[in-house]
């Protein structure tokens, strides 16, 4: 049976809902749109009844909708095009994944995590690589760094969430110890992961007189780091800057390995 409609037409169905198969495993007998135009694309819109509101494709995993999640294929009027995973009601916010080849290869959790071949990232990106394949390619990349007109001295918190480079510009006024620590409200501890490892720089502008870092704390309790050649520096160096890197490592529950190296830069 073919039905021809010219123009707009309103269609009433009872209950609002429409009941066909779109299941059958027989494709041919499913439900489906199909442009009239032989070798045409056929698209398919969902309109508003206006200009600036939204309009959206919605699938939910209820029967009943009404206290249900979903995922939405919208546009937001004239802000943005989304893709969103959502909920009716008493609904509850679900993951989304994305899958190809018959298997899930990137998941955007309920926190905002992506994780690329992975299920359960614990960073805000985090990608798996294989045996073959490299966890990530990236030919220019952008580290966040502070610079700040300040002068080394007493103990400095050094927040690795905020920075991977801490530029001080201002000549060190006395020995410092450094203090590592996610943020103010975040500890080291509870940002790594058993084997996790980071590594940060820390460059003190000196003057006349050569300070350096005497002491290292990791969430304020102190850690003795294993230096570059084997020595722990007793000074800094004059009249320039003085450049420490340290490689932090954690190795068991509130437990780490710091590496660390001083370099003259004048």
């Amino acid at each position: 049976m073919a039905i021809t409609l010219d123009g707009t037409t309103t269609v009433s169905i009872a209950s609002n809902l429409y009941s066909a198969d779109f299941s059958n495993a027989t494709l041919t007998t499913r439900v489906s749109f199909q442009t009239s135009t032989v070798n045409g694309s056929t698209g398919i819109y969902a309109l508003p009844n206006g200009s600036s509101t939204a309009a959206s494709w919605q699938a939910a995993n209820n029967a009943n909708p009404t206290n249900a999640s979903k995922i939405l294929i919208a546009t937001n009027g004239s802000t943005d095009v989304q893709l969103v995973s959502g909920i009716n009601g008493t609904g509850t916010y679900l993951p989304m994944t994305f899958w190809n080849n018959g298997a899930e290869k990137m998941r955007l959790d309920t926190s905002g995590r992506l994780g690329i071949g992975t299920a359960s990232a614990t960073a805000m990106l985090q990608s798996a690589g294989t045996s073959a394949i490299a966890a990530a390619k990236v030919p220019n990349i952008l580290e966040p760094g502070t610079v700040s007109a300040t002068a080394a001295t007493g103990t400095i918190n050094y927040d690795v969430t905020t920075q991977s480079v801490l530029y001080y510009t201002s000549n060190a006024a006395a020995n410092w110890t450094v203090n590592f620590r996610g943020s103010s409200g975040t500890s080291l501890d509870t940002l790594m992961a058993t084997n996790d490892v980071v590594t940060v720089a820390f460059l003190v502008t000196q003057g006349s007189t050569a300070y350096y870092n005497n002491a290292v704390t990791v969430d304020g309790s102190s850690v003795t780091p294993k230096y570059q050649g084997g020595t722990a520096w007793t000074s800094g160096n004059a009249s320039g800057i003085d450049v420490y890197t340290y490689t932090i490592i954690k190795t068991a529950s509130a437990t780490f390995t710091v590496l660390a190296a001083q370099t003259q830069f004048k």
